[in-house]
């Protein structure tokens, strides 16, 4: 294969007006000149993020424009350091169709420091598919300083975020309930078995307080913000931890009284700050974890694997709620 010839990708030169109307060109592109220090990969699979299109829609005031999008991918090494070339390789970072091109095209540069072998055991679909939402889950983990001793409330537990977290805290032996907007159960995996409340039909406070004796959750990894922001600062025990990531809405109900008696403490997370070299990192963590199969990548749907003449269609399933993990493939 010559890996000169051009390829194509999804750019991005103007502001959405709605969902129904996301203004994506497919273009061809050269592949970029690569520095000393980088490597040229060819994208097999790139996941889609929330992230990915909010940035196509506007809602990313900080994205440069034009740009490519795409934040996670799985390709193989074309060009770069010798001992790098024809390897299977996978990443992520904030930086990636934010502040400069990303992964929703054939080609991206990388620094070579930044790239890491994908697990043997996976495709290059699986491989897209772990990036933002395990890389968000591990970082929130860690800042919250999760112990095995932890219980803990993964809000939207049925979501890729809230499905890696589910996944990596049981995995460190924490004790783990889930809420969700509806009565369907945990459909993920988990290393231990996951109890799901229904948040639309359930008391769920009551619930958790009866399961902890009137403690309360030591841990709240809330992954949609201001819908289940109140219930989240009611069932803190002393002394607990909150993540938060996202919102719908940025104003919510908060009792300062309650905050300071309790001894909470809110993190904060913005994984557009997390770089490729600081995916490669994680990635060295979670690795081993994914070959032994302790870990298990999201289960891909053919259905939700796109071309990227289909971009569009692709942005508007996520954004629209899409169950599945959704991919592009540069190649098709």
């Amino acid at each position: 294969m010559n890996s000169h010839t051009t390829g194509r990708a999804v750019r991005v030169t103007e502001k959405s007006p709605d969902l129904d109307n996301i203004k994506v060109e497919i273009v061809e592109v050269d592949p970029p000149k690569i520095g000393a220090n980088q490597v040229l990969i060819e994208v097999m699979s790139a996941g889609v993020n929330p992230s990915d299109v909010k940035a196509a829609l506007g809602h990313m005031p900080h994205a440069i424009w034009p740009r490519i999008p795409g934040r996670d991918y799985a390709g193989i090494v074309r060009e770069g350091p010798k001992e790098w070339i024809g390897k299977e390789v996978w990443g992520g970072g904030g930086e990636l169709g934010i502040s400069r091109d990303g992964t929703h095209s054939r080609w991206l540069a990388i620094d070579v420091t930044a790239v890491r072998e994908k697990p043997n055991n996976f495709s290059m679909d699986q491989a897209a598919s772990i990036g933002v939402p395990f890389i968000t889950a591990h970082e929130g983990l860690r800042e919250a300083g999760l112990t095995a001793d932890d219980v803990v409330l993964v809000c939207a537990g049925n979501g890729k975020v809230g499905q890696a977290v589910i996944q990596l805290a049981t995995m460190a032996g924490a004790t783990v309930y889930a809420v969700g907007r509806s009565a369907q159960g945990y459909m993920g995996h988990s290393c231990s078995t996951i109890e799901m409340f229904d948040n639309s039909s359930q008391d769920v406070e009551k619930i958790l307080r009866e399961k902890t004796d009137g403690r309360g959750v030591d841990l709240v990894f809330n992954t949609v913000g201001s819908p289940y922001f109140e219930l989240a600062n009611n069932v803190m025990a002393k002394q607990a931890r909150m993540v938060l990531i996202s919102t719908l809405e940025r104003p919510v109900p908060f009792d300062i009284f309650n905050f300071f008696r309790g001894r909470h403490k809110y993190i904060g997370l913005d994984t557009l700050a997390l770089t490729t070299h600081d995916g490669a990192v994680i990635f060295d963590d979670l690795k081993p974890k994914f070959e032994d199969e302790t870990l298990q990548p999201f289960p891909i749907s053919a259905e939700s694997c796109y071309p990227l003449d289909e971009a569009a269609m692709a942005y508007q399933s996520v954004l629209r709620g899409s169950r599945d993990r959704v991919i592009l493939n540069p190649q098709r």
